[in-house]
């Protein structure tokens, strides 16, 4: 498929949609049926510019050729078998992260949240065993996200993701990001008998609590309290990382390594696979302590090693870093335009992030809802902050494209100046 060869539109009825899935996501009202490169057809043949990615997932952007290639063979050749069994596109993943990570062991499951899961329990477990904490705690930061679990809401520091779900899973807490001072004293406050932080859980970049980088100061300071004290730092990659933040990983920004951190979204472009990695030293995991049945399949395995292989090949980080450079310029060209209306512009390569004025009438969902008029898919990031998370190949004239589909958004939805 091309976008000259487009398939035919099925008819889709919203109301028939709506009678059978639950309704647990806030959608907008176009239905997406097609994609090529960085833009998608819905079923009215609308074209739109995406950048949402299936919100920072489809590295390679959608249908690209490698990848189409890999899947086809590989559902032909194996999708599934247990991990009774070895499996060597498992295997061959695996060397590839560990080669191009701080990481020595990966276990593979299928989603953000499941990783995270496999590390909280990894974390868990080694405090208990080699730390004898009898209570140990986990710190995160307030404005995070770490997933959809009852234990990963329970560890993402928003209180509106955890409303009318408690009883929540005991042993966190949270500290304010970037402050030293409220990680500092937090760790001295919970040191009470034998309940001690045995982990600290953070993004090395915040996501979905308004693409907020984090500082250098902050983290290598943080990494020497870990090595001091003997806590595990442990860094959720699911949005930041597979290139995202201009380096493999985020951490890289940072000018660290964590002892466990995680990876999916992006992971296989768009194919459910979720890992946690970590050091040999904190790998205290044994048979029978975890597992996924989905997890590290072949099928998903050979998309993600192609993911890997293809940005490695097409030099796609230094793509990631120019195109980023030039987002960012064109986003504060806009915000000077409109200095009442817009405070900041922030991110790595391509997550980044423009903050909306907090005594502004106006919010990212109204401008969201404008740009897809304008043929352009954004995301918020919050009720006042616009995410912008295209495919890694974006090119220089689909992100000039896209700027200009956000000016003429913006103008519908504020007055003229």
């Amino acid at each position: 498929m091309s976008p000259e060869t487009l398939l035919t539109s099925t008819a889709f009825n919203q109301d028939q949609f709506n009678a059978h899935v639950m309704g647990t996501y806030g959608r907008f009202p176009i239905a997406i049926e097609q994609g090529w490169g960085c833009r998608l057809w819905d079923t009215q043949e609308q074209e739109y510019l995406d950048f949402v990615a299936g919100i920072a997932t489809c590295a390679l952007g959608h249908a690209h050729p490698a990848l189409v290639e890999t899947v086809t063979q590989q559902i032909q050749k194996l999708h599934h078998v247990s991990n009774l069994y070895y499996i060597p596109e498992q295997g061959q993943l695996a060397q590839w992260l560990v080669e191009h990570s701080c990481a020595d062991r990966v276990f593979f499951c299928n989603s953000g949240a499941e990783a995270n899961e496999a590390a909280i329990k990894l974390a868990r477990k080694y405090a208990h065993t080699v730390m004898d904490i009898d209570e140990p705690v986990i710190l995160s930061a307030k404005s995070s996200f770490h997933g959809r679990t009852l234990t990963t809401m329970t560890a993402t520091g928003q209180p509106k993701y955890q409303k009318n779900f408690d009883p929540l899973t005991p042993g966190f807490e949270y500290v304010n990001y970037n402050d030293l001072t409220a990680l500092e004293d937090a760790i001295g406050d919970i040191d009470e008998g034998n309940r001690r932080v045995g982990a600290i859980l953070l993004e090395p970049l915040q996501g979905e609590g308004g693409v907020l980088p984090g500082e250098l100061e902050y983290f290598l300071r943080l990494r020497k309290i870990c090595d001091e004290t003997g806590i595990l730092l442990i860094l959720d990659e699911v949005q930041a990382g597979m290139g995202r933040s201009g380096n493999f990983w985020g951490y890289e920004n940072l000018g660290i390594e964590p002892d466990i951190f995680t990876s999916a979204k992006g992971l296989a472009g768009g194919i459910p696979i979720g890992a946690m990695m970590c050091k040999q030293f904190c790998d205290v995991f044994e048979p029978g302590n975890h597992a996924s049945t989905f997890g590290g399949n072949p099928f998903a395995c050979a998309a993600a090693l192609t993911v890997g292989q293809t940005i490695e090949r097409d030099n796609l980080l230094q793509n990631v870093e120019a195109r980023g450079e030039q987002l960012r310029s064109r986003l504060r060209a806009i915000a000077v335009q409109h200095p009442d209306l817009f405070t900041e512009v922030r991110g790595w390569g391509l997550i980044n992030g423009m903050e909306i004025n907090a005594e502004a009438e106006l919010t990212s969902i109204e401008i969201v809802k404008a740009a897809i008029a304008e043929g352009l898919l954004i995301a918020a990031a919050g009720p006042k902050v616009l995410r912008f998370v295209p495919p890694l190949i974006i090119s220089a004239t689909e992100v000039d494209q896209a700027m200009d589909a956000l000016e003429r958004a913006i103008q519908t939805v504020i007055p003229s100046s």
